[in-house]
């Protein structure tokens, strides 16, 4: 992809900028226009710094550890896991490939043992691209649209295998459709999953919320 004249580039996007742990910096690029996954949501950042508490990596290294990241948006969960070692495929729709490869770039000097790259994947479709099954799939407020829900838990089923675990982060939000998206979406996904919360005391001391809740999910045993 072209490099944007610097004009445009500056017009088009705003900056935020996500401090890790060890006092690097990840700017996420956000679009001044745009749809839903152009800026940072809360529980993305949220669930980014969850992924490098101690609780968190004490228990399993991000080393060489195959990551997918669904609706990725701007991408900064899947960077933060690439940034920790992780080797990492973001996805989205397609108009939403500009943006992720852009932050990428933009934070490429971040990513030393791991690895990232982004990739189209609408859910409901074909998975084959993204196997063998990896070892976490991430999600960071992914539930918003009815119409979404079904080839969203589609997608979960034929992405993950036994060992995979599903890392869900979402903000619960109590007006119009989205309690009833919420409960559509765990009727479903209940069927074929063990869902497990991360309670507070395990999460990011700062960077919590009562409304913002983290799942952790696997195949039930067959």
């Amino acid at each position: 992809m072209a490099a944007m004249p610097e004009e445009q580039h500056a017009n088009s996007y705003f900056v935020r900028e996500i401090e890790k742990r060890d006092g690097s910096v990840l700017k996420m690029y956000q679009c001044s226009k745009g749809d839903v996954g152009c800026v940072v949501w809360d529980a993305a950042i949220v669930l980014s710094k969850y992924l490098e508490t101690e609780q968190f990596c004490s228990s399993q290294t991000w080393s060489s550890k195959k990551a997918v990241e669904l609706g990725a948006g701007t991408g900064v969960v899947g960077i933060m896991a690439a940034s920790l070692g992780a080797n990492v495929t973001v996805t989205d729709l397609e108009d939403l490939l500009p943006l992720l490869e852009l932050n990428i770039r933009e934070n490429q000097n971040l990513i030393s043992t791991g690895s990232i790259t982004a990739k189209v994947l609408k859910w409901g479709e074909d998975v084959t691209d993204f196997l063998p099954h990896p070892d976490y799939i991430l999600m960071a407020d992914c539930i918003y649209y009815e119409q979404s829900v079904q080839p969203l838990v589609e997608t979960l089923k034929a992405l993950s295998g036994p060992e995979t675990c599903i890392i869900c982060c979402y903000e619960q939000r109590t007006v119009g459709v989205n309690p009833e998206v919420e409960r559509r979406f765990f009727e479903l996904l209940l069927q074929d999953f063990e869902s497990e919360k991360v309670p507070a005391e395990r999460q990011d001391p700062e960077f919590n919320s009562p409304d913002i809740h983290i799942l952790r999910l696997r195949h039930r045993p067959s």
